[in-house]
């Protein structure tokens, strides 16, 4: 039996056969910090003290080879091959878990053909504070858990969610098929590492694809009430104009917050007034240099690693790039909504 040692929280723990380090640590109880799950993002990048892993597929802006070479891991990518030492980098995560409480659906909207907004009234929302841009696992009777990142600002009373109806996705369908206003759920949270650092006063780049929009919607609407008055550009891609949703409330937002700016991208049919091709594309063809940029990436796997590598190229560090990963079944079973 392999064994994973974490002095940070002091815990050693058994890893099972092709288990991540990740996997393993939250299957314990324990938090670590992640958000992709995916090696996109670098959330869960750690340092390997002693022992040896094997590292699955990764994205190079999470982890580069430099990296590797100075005994640095991903703990969502990384299986152990032995007993295993390891610490995670982010030096403010709160390593607390994650509670548990009901929550009442009070309201459902639809936004899109295939977006439904739900908010929640929770049974105690002083328990339940969050970072703007982190996310929820939901469970309702006789579906899995799934994660769904809050759209809503911290200080606000109801927690709102935006669940799209991923093809073959049981819980979504579920949700979408028969959740209603009085019912009760259960969730569990706050967890994720892709949220608004309020401290940064360079330029803030937002890149959302699809219902990504609902962290993104946290991020922007809490930098602006926190008085972050450096430039702040929104870019929501799309299919199609039906897939869009939100744009008259971030143009209301451009009214009344001068450093905002929202554009939305469709990348399949782009009707009058409306910016056609990939939202990467749009970012790279308005930008020649993004250095000094905090970025906040938000969407399906193959958006957020196109922005990724063009907000690379245009001088932003891994580092400066927040990403949260959307699956659908396909894939990723263990993420799929």
């Amino acid at each position: 039996m392999t064994y994973l040692t974490l002095p940070q929280p002091g815990r050693r723990i058994q890893v099972g056969d092709s288990k991540t380090i990740l996997q393993a640590a939250l299957d314990a109880g324990i938090a670590y910090p992640h958000s992709c799950r995916s090696g996109r993002c670098g959330a869960c990048k750690s340092r390997l003290i002693s022992g040896h892993v094997e590292l699955g597929k990764h994205s190079p802006f999470a982890l580069s080879e430099q990296e590797r070479a100075d005994g640095f891991i991903l703990a969502c990518r990384a299986v152990p091959s032995d007993d295993v030492a390891v610490e995670w980098l982010d030096e403010t995560f709160d390593a607390e878990p994650a509670l548990a409480q009901d929550a009442k659906v009070v309201a459902i909207d639809r936004m899109t053909h295939d977006i439904l907004a739900i908010r929640l009234a929770l049974a105690d929302r002083a328990a339940f504070p969050f970072a703007a841009g982190q996310y929820l696992s939901l469970t309702m009777p006789g579906a899995l858990a799934r994660n769904y990142s809050m759209a809503n600002r911290p200080d606000e009373e109801l927690v709102e969610l935006h669940v799209r109806a991923v093809p073959g996705g049981l819980t979504s369908g579920r949700i979408h098929a028969s959740l209603a206003t009085g019912d009760k759920v259960r969730i569990e949270g706050p967890s994720g590492s892709a949220y608004l650092r309020e401290a940064h006063a360079g330029p803030i780049v937002a890149i959302a694809g699809g219902s990504g929009l609902a962290p993104i919607k946290s991020i922007v609407e809490t930098a602006l009430h926190a008085d972050m008055t450096q430039p702040i550009r929104v870019y929501f891609g799309a299919r199609a104009e039906r897939d869009l949703y939100l744009v008259e409330h971030f143009r209301a937002l451009e009214q009344t917050f001068a450093n905002l700016t929202f554009i939305p991208v469709l990348s399949e049919t782009a009707s009058d007034g409306w910016r056609s091709g990939f939202v990467s594309d749009a970012l790279a063809g308005d930008h020649h240099d993004l250095a000094g940029a905090k970025a906040y990436v938000a969407g399906p796997p193959a958006m957020v690693d196109a922005a990724m590598a063009v907000l690379g190229g245009l001088g932003v560090p891994p580092d400066d790039i927040d990403a949260d990963v959307f699956f659908t079944p396909e894939e990723s079973n263990d993420n799929a909504a």
